[in-house]
């Protein structure tokens, strides 16, 4: 009877148990940096909701799931005066360990507790590292002025000439 109640609770553990969500994890620390450093930057996820304001440099944790069987999507935007603005998607791909399940954690796991904490899901890249570009701006707006011989500057006097009379 002992043996038969521990092999029950052995078949459990594995039954019950997804094998992404106890080797691997379901947020993935990620580093952004930027040259120049102290740049704005703003965290997107898929739907356009912003999830985090802050400077670079930055480390913070980013969640690989979005929903049950959907993977994460990032935008983080860079951002500082007299610097072009820069959009970097951050992606998350299939966990290796979910696979695990197969041998490991059984069905349960495979089809419920790893897509639901996003724990199948794992970070392409865990740094960040973006230039900048230096914008290109016109300093000086150009314009076009109509003169009357009266409002000519002096100087320019000797380069006119004359187009009809």
């Amino acid at each position: 009877m002992k043996l038969k109640l521990k092999s029950i609770a052995a078949a459990s553990v594995i039954l019950l148990t997804s094998c992404a969500s106890i080797v691997s994890k379901s947020s993935w620390p990620i580093t952004i940096n930027s040259t120049p450093s102290e740049a704005k930057i703003i965290i997107t996820d898929k739907r356009g909701v912003e999830i985090y304001t802050g400077n670079t440099p930055a480390t913070l944790k980013l969640k690989s799931g979005d929903g049950f069987f959907s993977k994460a999507r990032y935008q983080v935007t860079f951002d500082k005066p007299g610097y072009d603005k820069k959009v970097v998607p951050v992606e998350f791909s299939l966990n290796g360990w979910y696979f695990g399940n197969i041998f490991l954690g059984g069905f349960l796991g495979m089809l419920i507790v790893d897509p639901a904490t996003g724990a199948m899901y794992r970070l392409d890249t865990e740094f960040l590292n973006e230039t900048l570009s230096k914008s290109v701006a016109i300093s000086e707006q150009k314009e076009l002025k109509f003169l009357d011989i009266n409002t000519v500057p002096s100087g320019w006097k000797n380069h006119l000439v004359l187009v009809s009379k």
